[in-house]
């Protein structure tokens, strides 16, 4: 598979003679002439009528964060996020309505760490919605919005975490 860089002018058989305006990782998007932009996959054989070598003048702080974005988004890595601090050496009490029943201890650290794998793994799921073939743009926007839900369900845990950034968000009025 030849890759072409931007600028690159190429044929397609719908959609007629366009320039390649930007690379992404599976598909380029072209300015076509009558067409307008469009996202042409990678291993779509369009008619090749002026190659540019792409340019790969990337440094090494750029690939590092293009690394770390990617490890966040398609691995189950969980990044460390700090608990507020006073939370540190916390403990939760879940005491049941039966008396009769024993009550359960769970130290902060732990439930917080569970919460945040939870909000982790809702991201890659999100990241693979979103890179999903066969799913139609409506199908999509309907997970996506139904992941949103999720995360205001889950706003009521916001108070442990340490930094505001870090915390769910969910619908916005």
């Amino acid at each position: 598979m030849e890759i072409l860089g931007i600028g690159s002018r190429v044929k397609h058989p719908s959609f007629g003679t366009g320039v390649v305006i930007r690379l992404h990782r599976r598909n380029y998007d072209v300015c076509f002439t009558e067409a307008g932009i469009k996202p042409v996959s990678k291993d779509f054989e369009l008619e090749i009528i002026e190659r540019i070598e792409p340019e790969y003048n990337v440094s090494f702080s750029e690939a590092e964060d293009a690394l770390i974005k990617i490890l966040r988004e398609w691995s189950d890595v969980t990044e460390l996020i700090p608990l507020g601090d006073k939370w540190k050496n916390g403990l939760m009490i879940l005491k049941p309505g039966d008396a009769a029943l024993k009550e359960k201890e769970v130290p902060v650290e732990t439930f917080f760490h569970k919460i945040v794998m939870l909000r982790d793994r809702l991201r890659v799921m999100e990241q693979r919605i979103n890179a999903h073939k066969l799913l139609s743009d409506e199908d999509k926007i309907d997970l996506q919005q139904y992941i949103t839900r999720i995360y205001g369900s889950l706003t009521t845990f916001n108070v442990l975490f340490k930094h505001q950034s870090d915390q769910f968000v969910g619908e916005k009025a």
